[in-house]
């Protein structure tokens, strides 16, 4: 180890004391990390220029705040991190005039481990083969998880030959027999090589996402992107930029309190009575609103949909307790994602929750897509069984828009459907969907079930919506999405009308 720090902080004491801190981070993203924090300690100590010295235990002091750039499994940059280093390798490669290529791979097959032996051996997997990945790759070159099973390597000061040649020294290595419980897995993957033009470090990143989206359509092969970008490309490296620029988006709205949440109430047909309200995540940052259509996929595509939901049900949760607290005990529904199913700590937040909040966990409902439901994987089934457990309900949302399955339904532990609103626009004029609407509601009736109509938005949806059987409606009829702040004066409002 003190080898690897002579020669990686041999001109350390020329550094500016306000590059010190960078250099710390640095340290132990490529030195220290994975070894205990007393390990490090240790090694500074045999670290006789004192700027390094000094950095470094500046960095350590503050070891248990800083390790938040760092995916959890497998030690590599996350996906944040390693934009922020391609900025900083390319400002440098252009200052220094060199070079700077990044190569993304991609694990081809890989969620039918997760399907096949579960998650947890999918996690053992993924973990063996950052650890192949990392002895292919000089300890001065970064590596970043940047997806669920995906990586990107950033080489400065390596020519696209060696990239190349080091693409496909990777490619061989994953490729080695593993064992993944008795069966023997070979690993394949497809690698984007991408080197930097006159262009950002996003640029870079972009091209080589591009290129190994083109590999994986290639059954593999391994492609070079050597120019900024063709016309043929112009439209999906727009495309990509956009979702980068709302991950960047999001991240300053999660540190400036820029989410929030609204409500938007469920009436019941008969007693017209309000039953329940679903949260609605909404997300304003830089003066702008986003809609959950753009924002939500880019949350669930680099894994932060786990923190906004574990937030969002807290949010719900404190909610329902005032509204408790003032009069109106209203169950409050909330979307859960499949990240957050698949979640190893989803039970302790559902617990945590009900803890903090003190409230009675039948004022609780998760929504959950029908193909969620229909997950047959362990970690899903134990965490809805463990809902439903501690007393809550489940709700079948968005039912009619993916690829429902009637022969799981009969094993579904939710007690309320929720219909699609694209089976009630066209109502009544579209009596093809006023059928399925009608045979639907049957269907889940003799099931158990409480069905709802979302998107009404007239008079004539209400009344033919009432009269095919339907339980409860939710639409702009009653009521748009409202902030808690006017939620409750609302209920009191229509309860009294």
């Amino acid at each position: 180890m003190s080898r690897l720090f002579d020669a990686n902080y041999s001109c350390i004491d020329r550094l500016h004391p306000s590059d010190l801190v960078k250099t710390a981070t640095y340290t132990w993203r490529h030195l220290l990390h994975p070894c205990s924090y007393n390990q490090a300690i240790a090694c500074t100590t045999q670290l006789k220029r004192q700027p390094a010295l000094m950095c470094v235990t500046l960095f350590l002091s503050n070891y248990n705040k800083r390790t938040n750039f760092l995916d959890d499994l497998t030690g590599f940059l996350d996906r944040q991190e390693c934009i922020l280093e391609a900025e900083r390798l390319s400002t440098r490669a252009r200052y220094n005039n060199s070079t700077l290529c990044a190569l993304w791979i991609s694990l081809n097959r890989f969620r039918e481990v997760n399907t096949s032996f579960g998650h947890q051996a999918g996690d053992e997997v993924l973990a063996r083969l950052a650890q192949r990945l990392a002895e292919q790759v000089s300890p001065a070159h970064p590596i970043a998880r940047i997806g669920a099973d995906e990586f990107l390597v950033l080489l400065p000061d390596i020519p696209l030959a060696t990239a190349m040649a080091l693409a496909n020294r990777i490619h061989s290595a994953l490729r080695e027999p593993l064992l993944v419980g008795r069966v023997t897995w070979r690993q394949s993957c497809s690698i984007g090589l991408a080197k930097l033009g006159n262009e950002p470090g996003i640029g870079l990143l972009e091209r080589a996402d591009q290129a190994m989206q083109e590999a994986k359509q290639s059954q593999g092969a391994l492609l070079t992107a050597t120019a900024i970008g063709t016309d043929r490309d112009s439209q999906a490296t727009t495309l990509k930029r956009e979702e980068l620029s709302i991950e960047e988006m999001l991240h300053e709205a999660m540190e400036n309190g820029g989410f929030s949440l609204q409500y938007q109430p469920v009436i019941d047909v008969i007693s017209s009575q309000v039953v329940a309200c679903e949260a609605l995540m909404r997300c304003r940052v830089r003066g702008e609103n986003l809609t959950p259509d753009q924002f939500i996929p880019v949350a669930e595509k680099t894994g932060m949909i786990i923190e906004l939901g574990d937030w969002t049900l807290l949010t719900a949760a404190r909610t329902a307790e005032r509204l408790l607290a003032a009069g109106h005990p209203t169950r409050l529904a909330v979307n859960v994602s499949r990240a957050q199913l698949t979640a190893p700590k989803f039970q302790q937040t559902l617990h945590a929750l009900l803890t903090v909040s003190n409230l009675p966990p039948s004022l609780l409902e998760l929504e959950l897509t029908e193909s969620l439901f229909m997950d047959a994987s362990p970690a899903v089934r134990c965490n809805l069984d463990a809902a439903v457990e501690a007393g809550l309900s489940l709700a079948i949302d968005d039912f009619g828009t993916g690829y429902s399955c009637l022969a799981y339904l009969k094993d579904i532990p939710a007690n309320k459907l929720k219909l699609d609103r694209t089976f009630v626009k066209h109502l009544p004029e579209d009596r093809k969907s006023l059928a399925i609407v009608r045979a639907i509601t049957r269907l889940a009736q003799d099931l158990g079930m409480t069905v709802v109509a979302e998107g009404v938005e007239t008079t004539q949806q209400r009344d033919i919506l009432m009269n095919a059987g339907v339980n409860a409606l939710q639409g702009y009829l009653f009521s748009r999405p409202l902030p808690e702040t006017r939620l409750e004066a609302w209920l009191s409002s229509f309860e009294g009308g």
